[in-house]
């Protein structure tokens, strides 16, 4: 049975309440008034309220929103090709399906909501163009698109009208929640680094979840320009504070490394350490308000604290204990900057201080798949391409509804890494869909004379299904088998159900999901593994890509896209290989590193060009890239890795010479980081004495 066990044990609360009687509210306006305007198809009105509906108002609105720019385009696109391309079908076909792929490819490339826009206007058109094809005796091309129009405005009217004035729940306070207990997270994980030996090892899967929960933070923000709370019109300075609030976990990550290669040689360090922490933790706790220019502060006790600190180590952790101070400092002042602009953000002021350089971009960096993209395109061109050739080549009537609902399937859920059972359950709904249709159309409505009887009828099934709809386990069920049915009674003002064309477009409906199925299960679909191996491919290529930005802004947004995707790598369903479990583990520990990466390249510069360590150093980069591309093309690396710590011990070596005693300093810092972050070893020192023993 479908998701019997779900359903069982489903209990709705007072949220589910609430949220499926104001929905059941707005389509029944929306039907109400399609009805009194005489509209030609008021199943879009009030199919629209359900496709939407979101307990959120403001993600309610904004998708409202984007389902009418969405529409928008598709019936312009339809009024546009329509008339040109009617009479040669097979090239209007062509058309069409590579509108859809396209659209769906933009789509899958805007990981915000407002890749809802794209989608949109790609299944629509083949909706509108297929239903002026059906309907070409009766309704005209313009009149079918601006019908098709006003529906959907209507649906998103009322919707917009009940969620923002019957117990509006904004999506505000929620991210306001969200974001307190991030920030209390990361401060957190802190206090654990620094004090917590025995459970270091498990932080990184914590601080994955960190990055996860950024993620999903940064998509919350684009709605609240949709709603009136106490974040509204945030945007912009929430994401910048996420920006800032991820490179964190580059900080936290870095201790966490630096910390470990100290407990491996002595663990006296850590009495000392203790003393730090709360000097730190006392100035971190300081609820005084932050100004600008107290940016870089950093505790009064810090510098004096490191020096007794390193004064008391044995000489093979000094190298170690600077780096684990310029991490400590470098998360001191982020944090204070989280801080700084989380302030402002809850003081209504949506500007950043002069000092701080905004990451945010127009095209926001966050990480996407390209790849992912192309085949979702590919396989909503075949899908479109067979489903209408079916249509076409057998002559059948109601073949038109087999096209529009093979070209939605092709659309709604190829943003997972295998939309197929989804797709399935998407079937069993729809089979499901058609006997409650059957039910009520000869078994119900028969008796219905008056609105306020098919209200009263269709509330328990209705009100049921979008109970369905917060939880995300059960949506697959309550949208699609909500939507079916709707869709399925097909209701007017004067209502009559011709029960050969129920059953041919129920059939076509299903052929339609079949062939959908078939299609983005040889094209589309991807198992967890095959999606992990992609992305940590893409990882290790960004990995490279650091090698050659400076520090600065570039160089942050970077950071930000690389730490975005770690993010989207702990969001996936568990692989099976414990080879890229431990993989998607250290490409965090990997990320930390990247800016020790840039910092070659800074200290290049600063050296003399014709000392001989800047060939070391460029040798070195070379190795760098030439161990990553192995990795992103996954060909064996162990001799490239050899030849690696070969180029780092000569580097090593080398810093001794170097007159400058910050710059061989610092240099000393990042090779250590280098070596255990990226390489995954010990020390460079060990990988010296490795290299030397390999050889």
């Amino acid at each position: 049975m479908l998701l019997i066990k779900p359903l069982l044990a489903f209990r709705p609360n007072k949220m589910d309440w609430i949220f499926a009687t104001k929905t059941f509210v707005a389509g029944m306006l929306a039907l109400y008034v399609a009805f009194s305007l005489n509209l030609a198809y008021p199943i879009w009105a009030i199919g629209t309220v359900f496709v939407i509906a979101n307990p959120y108002s403001g993600m309610t609105s904004s998708k409202s929103i984007y389902r009418i720019l969405g529409t928008l385009l598709g019936a312009i696109a339809s009024v546009v090709v329509t008339p040109l391309l009617m009479n040669t079908p097979w090239l209007f076909t062509c058309f069409l399906a590579a509108w859809v792929g396209f659209c769906l490819y933009i789509s899958l490339l805007d990981r915000t909501p407002r890749s809802y826009v794209s989608m949109l206007a790609g299944y629509t058109a083949v909706i509108i163009c297929y239903n002026i094809i059906y309907y070409a005796d009766t309704v005209s091309i313009f009149d079918m698109a601006i019908g098709r129009f006003l529906e959907i405005t209507v649906g998103v009217v009322c919707s917009a009208i009940v969620s923002t004035t019957i117990f509006p729940l904004h999506i505000g306070p929620a991210v306001e929640t969200r974001v307190s207990k991030t920030i209390q997270d990361t401060n957190a994980l802190f206090d654990q680094i620094l004090l917590d030996q025995k459970q270091l090892h498990h932080y990184n899967q914590l601080l994955g979840n960190i990055t996860r929960d950024t993620s999903d933070i940064h998509t919350m923000a684009v709605h609240l320009s949709y709603e009136k709370s106490s974040l509204q019109g945030m945007t912009k300075p929430l994401q910048e504070m996420l920006h800032q609030l991820t490179v964190l976990v580059a900080n936290l990550v870095a201790m966490s490394e630096r910390m470990k290669q100290l407990d491996q040689i002595d663990l006296t360090y850590r009495t000392s350490l203790k003393a730090i922490h709360t000097h730190i933790a006392e100035f971190l706790k300081d609820g005084h308000e932050i100004k600008p220019q107290e940016l870089n502060l950093l505790p009064n006790q810090f510098e004096s604290d490191f020096d007794a600190l390193v004064a008391s180590a044995r000489p093979e952790q000094v190298i170690i204990l600077n780096g684990l101070k310029m991490d400590i400092r470098h998360f001191i002042q982020n944090v204070r900057a989280v801080k700084l602009i989380w302030q402002r953000i809850q003081q209504g002021d949506d500007s950043l201080p002069e000092s701080m350089s905004p990451l945010t971009t127009t095209y926001p960096s966050l990480h996407r798949d390209h790849g992912v993209a192309v085949r979702g395109g590919i396989s909503a061109f075949i899908i479109i391409m067979i489903s209408t050739a079916f249509w076409i080549l057998s002559g059948w009537k109601a073949g038109f509804m087999l096209a529009e609902m093979a070209a939605i399937s092709a659309c709604i859920l190829t943003a997972m890494d295998n939309p197929v059972p989804a797709l399935k359950i998407f079937i069993r709904a729809n089979i499901y869909a058609a006997v409650m249709v059957f039910i009520y159309a000869y078994g119900v409505f028969p008796h219905v004379t008056t609105f306020w009887e098919l209200v009263l009828v269709l509330a328990p099934f209705i009100i049921c299904c979008l109970m369905l709809f917060p939880h995300p386990p059960l949506t697959g069920l309550g949208l699609p088998l909500l939507m079916g049915t709707i869709m399925g009674l097909n209701l007017h003002n004067n209502y009559s159900l011709d029960q050969i064309a129920f059953f041919d477009a129920s059939i076509g409906s299903l052929i339609g999901l079949i062939i959908s199925v078939y299609v983005i299960h040889i094209v589309r679909a991807m198992s967890p593994d095959i999606t992990v191996q992609r992305i940590l491919a893409m990882h290790y290529k960004a990995v490279r890509k650091a090698l050659y930005l400076p520090y600065g802004t570039e160089f942050k947004q970077h950071l930000r896209s690389m730490l975005d995707r770690i993010g989207v790598l702990n969001g996936k369903a568990a692989v099976q290989s414990q080879r890229l479990n431990k993989e998607i583990h250290l490409a965090l520990i990997e990320t930390s590193a990247v800016i020790d990466l840039t910092r070659l390249q800074e200290l290049i510069e600063k050296l003399p060009e014709q000392a001989s360590i800047v060939s070391s150093i460029e040798n070195l980069q070379q190795s760098l890239d030439d161990y990553f591309r192995a990795k992103e093309m996954q060909r064996p690396h162990t001799d490239i890795l050899q030849n690696l710590l070969h180029s780092l011990a000569v580097v090593q070596s080398a810093t001794d010479e170097v007159e400058n005693s910050d710059i061989a300093q610092r240099l000393k810092i990042s090779l250590n980081n280098i070596c255990s972050s990226l390489c995954h070893q010990n020390t460079v020192n060990g990988a010296k004495q490795k290299t030397l023993a390999v050889s």
